[in-house]
């Protein structure tokens, strides 16, 4: 089942930014161990919200969040059980882009959860289509 839309601390479009030219990578990192993506500090926002909409109250908000070093505490859209293993780097070596497990988020305003592929079944539909492995050792126990 997928969830849709969550509410954010800010309003970000995906499709704004990336028309910009920014990539996936500009703002999201896959620092060790890999299981994860980051998101981008506020510093990082503010590198061109410094001049560009600067008088918009999400963008004051965002300064402040800048300021304080607080990170921005976005809310996560896709997860993964506790108990499963889940890698993002193992996914990018594979190859794959982002826009397969993510969807066509160069055109989301709005970032939604529009792909299953954070249940059993959307994994194992995934790894048969990529001819990947299928085992319960490789998502459960043991990692």
């Amino acid at each position: 089942m997928l969830s849709g839309q969550v509410v954010q601390p800010l309003p970000y479009s995906h499709k704004t930014h990336l028309a910009q030219g920014l990539t996936c990578n500009d703002c999201h990192a896959n620092p060790d161990p890999g299981d994860r993506m980051t998101f981008a500090p506020a510093s990082k926002c503010m590198e061109c919200h410094v001049t560009i909409a600067k008088d918009r109250p999400a963008i004051q908000k965002l300064a402040e969040y800048a300021k304080s070093k607080e990170p921005i505490p976005w809310v996560r859209v896709y997860s993964v059980r506790a108990d499963v293993y889940w890698s993002h780097r193992s996914h990018l070596e594979a190859s794959l882009q982002c826009e397969e497990c993510h969807g066509q988020v160069a055109e989301m305003d709005v970032i939604a959860k529009v792909k299953d592929v954070t249940t059993m079944q959307g994994c194992m539909e995934c790894h048969r289509q990529h001819h990947a492995e299928t085992g319960c050792e490789f998502c459960h126990e043991g990692k």
